[in-house]
Formats: structure tokens, sequence, C-alpha cells
């Protein structure tokens, strides 16, 4: 009698259950498609020139998030043009780059975002001392120096440099930049170079305290902002740089373009996330030309912004991210889709269930 009993309450239960839990395992398989991948543990990110603002900034970033288990790899590049030649890369490229304002027209397809702008890099035009020069068409049959093939510095001077009519004979333009360029400028081989990079950069600092060269205060800076509208307009104030040598010995009126943080389309949108955490404590504070907060940003940008980031600037890191280190808030995350439907299927099943 006992025997006979609990076979039938086995097959009772049998009925019930079995059916259920068949579509729950169904449920798991199908909605584990809708599951995003795990994001990469290796990232690779191209900066610039080894002196330069970027590949210091690259560092900083590697540093920050091997905190959480990502492993940055910095790639030292010419600059801006051949970052975007990177990203557009099928094979050998890289996942994300620091690219100066005013360069997206270098891009070839629409797979590229932008994640943000991140601070505001000066253009600085310095030329030899003993020369007469009061805005960039005074250079007219100069030297000059317009900055490596590939870098941001060289896209910007020419498109200064064309407005102005000095693109042709008789000017000499020369495509050096960073620290050789500098050399160049000093030792006389140059008579003008253009640099694009934070007041922080050691090329910037020995030019400015040399006697042989002299910074151009530009003129007619709403005509330029006008005409390229990835331009600021930024004031240099007199003796910032040095209180004691007074330097600049005059306020110095600059253009400068945003730099940007750039992605591929398919970049996995947890480690946006995190970048964008990440940008935030590097540059939130502000600068010498940046308000505290200003920065990171979605103004300045050559790129749509990415939709996972405009939700970070709408409303911050995600709710997981703020209270969970990284891979636990990404695992869980990922796996949230997996409980509905466990909740679909069982919640009738309670209902179902014989009372005890």
């Amino acid at each position: 009698m006992f025997r006979k009993g609990g076979d039938r309450a086995l097959k009772d239960y049998l009925r019930i259950f079995g059916p259920a839990a068949f579509f729950t395992i169904i449920g798991f398989i199908v909605a584990y498609q809708f599951v995003q991948p795990a994001p990469p543990k290796q990232v690779v990110i191209a900066t610039g020139m080894k002196e330069g603002a970027y590949y210091a900034y690259g560092k900083s970033y590697s540093e920050i998030l091997a905190r959480d288990g990502i492993t940055l790899e910095v790639l030292s590049t010419a600059g801006s043009a051949e970052n975007i030649k990177l990203l557009e890369a099928e094979t050998g490229g890289v996942d994300v780059a620091f690219l100066q304002g005013g360069t997206g027209t270098l891009a070839t397809s629409d797979d590229l975002v932008s994640l943000g702008s991140l601070y505001l890099e000066p253009l600085w035009f310095f030329f030899r001392a003993h020369l007469s020069v009061k805005q960039i068409s005074d250079l007219k049959g100069k030297r000059i120096a317009v900055g490596r093939k590939g870098s941001g510095t060289r896209v910007l001077s020419m498109q200064l440099l064309e407005v102005n009519g000095l693109t042709s004979a008789p000017n000499l333009l020369v495509s050096e930049g960073g620290n050789k360029a500098a050399k160049m400028l000093l030792e006389g081989r140059v008579d003008a170079a253009f640099f694009v990079t934070s007041h922080r950069s050691a090329v910037v600092k020995m030019l400015l305290e040399s006697e042989k060269v002299r910074l151009l205060s530009l003129d007619r800076v709403e005509a330029y902002t006008t005409r390229y509208r990835f331009l600021k307009e930024v004031r240099l104030p007199e003796g910032v740089i040095d209180f004691k040598k007074n330097i600049p010995s005059r306020d110095i009126i600059l253009l400068a373009p945003a730099a940007q943080l750039v992605a591929r389309e398919d970049f996995h949108p947890a480690l946006i996330d995190l970048l964008l955490q990440t940008a935030e404590g590097i540059h939130g504070a502000g600068g010498l030309f940046e308000q505290p907060e200003e920065f990171p940003s979605t103004k300045y940008l050559d790129f749509p912004l990415n939709k996972e980031a405009r939700r970070f600037y709408e409303s911050g890191p995600p709710f997981l991210r703020r209270h969970l280190p990284f891979w636990a808030a990404t695992l869980v995350d990922r796996l949230k889709i997996m409980l509905l439907p466990l909740l679909v299927l069982l919640f009738p099943l309670f209902k179902l269930m014989p009372p005890v």
C-alpha cells in the first residue's frame, strides 16, 4: 500500500514538474543566445609619439585599468591620422584611440564612434625671434615644420596654412614634429613650427623658455573658430608657466582642438563604462584651459556618440558597477537575462504545487 501510494505521488510530481523542468532548460538555452560575451581582458589603444601627451595619458589609463584586470596595450604612433587607419584596419588594428579634434574627416568608414572629448590641446606656433610675425600669413616664403605625416598636428597646420595661402612655393613645408622639429627651430634650420599638445609638454616648456624663439598670439581667432567649428579660443595668461621668469611675458591667444577618445563600433559596452570612469578620474579635475568637471564631455566630437557612452553621461556608471568590482558587475549584468525564463516558468509552478 505504501509503495503503491509512493509511486503514485512520484508520478504526480513528475507530471507537474517534468514538463516545467524541460521548458525551463529550453528557456535557459534560448536566453543564453542573448547573453553578451564577456569583455576581453586585453585591449589595444593607439596614442601618439612617446614624448607626447597621448602616450603619457595612455600609460596612465593602462595603470588604472590594470586594477580591474584589464591589460591595456599602449601603442605609440605618428598621431591621429595613423590612429584612424589603425581603428579602421580589418586586421592588426587597435580597439580604441586618442584622436585630435578635426581629424575625423580622414575616416573612410562609418564604423567609428566617439566615447567623448577629454581635454583641450592648444596649437602652439613658434617662430624665430628675429622675424617680424603678427599673424600666420606673415610667414610667406619661410621654412615651416608642419608635423610628421600621420599626425594631427600636420592635419591642423595644413588647414591653417592653406586658408592663409601658404601651402605652395615659395614656402618650404617640413614634415617634422615633436622634439625633432623643436631642435630644428632652435638651430635655425626652420623658421617656424607648429605643435599641438598639452602645456605640460617638455617641448612647449623648452621653447617658451628659449630666447631664440617666440610664441605667436593669434589674430582673427573668431574667423578661425567660425570656419573650423572643432576649434576653441583659449588664453594663456601672463606668467602662468613660470611666475618668477614671467613666462609668457604677456597674455597669449591660442586655438585649441579637443582630444577625443574614439573606438570601433563593436567595442564592448562594459569596457566603455570602465574607460569613461577612468577618463573622469584623469581629466575631471580640469586644467589650465579646462574647468573642473568640464571633461570628459559630449562636445567637440568628430564621430557619433556611442549609445552606451551617452547613457553614461546622462546617468553615470551602471548601478552594479557602482557597488561591485568590475568583473562581478559584468558577470551579473551578463547573466541577468537568464533569470527571465526561470521566473516566468517557476512562478506558476509554485501555484500548482500541492500543499505540504
